[in-house]
């Protein structure tokens, strides 16, 4: 059963997203953003989500893991739960 781990940043806007994507682009640390931005419990741990399988998260964040490609910050991407960046840090089929 394929696998992915990644981490993310959640936050209410379209235009925050893109401003920590833009500060990502420009050589911020993700991990220190997350801890700092994200409204996501997992914040606390940079953004972190561990590992899952399809199915265990919405499904616009599943998509993204999924098919998008590994080590790349993705997003916005907009879930019920709000806006997210999102990195998939690692991905096994």
């Amino acid at each position: 059963m394929p696998r992915a781990q990644a981490r993310h940043i959640l936050v209410s806007t379209e235009a925050e997203a893109n401003d920590l994507k833009q500060q990502i682009a420009d050589g911020a640390d993700f991990t220190d953003l997350a801890r700092r931005h994200s409204k996501c419990p997992s914040g606390a741990r940079g953004g972190d989500l561990g590992e899952f399988v399809p199915g265990q998260m919405v499904k616009e964040f599943n998509d993204v893991c999924f098919n998008e490609e590994v080590g790349v910050v993705h997003g916005p991407v907009q879930t019920r739960f709000g806006y997210h960046l999102i990195e998939v840090t690692k991905r096994e089929d």
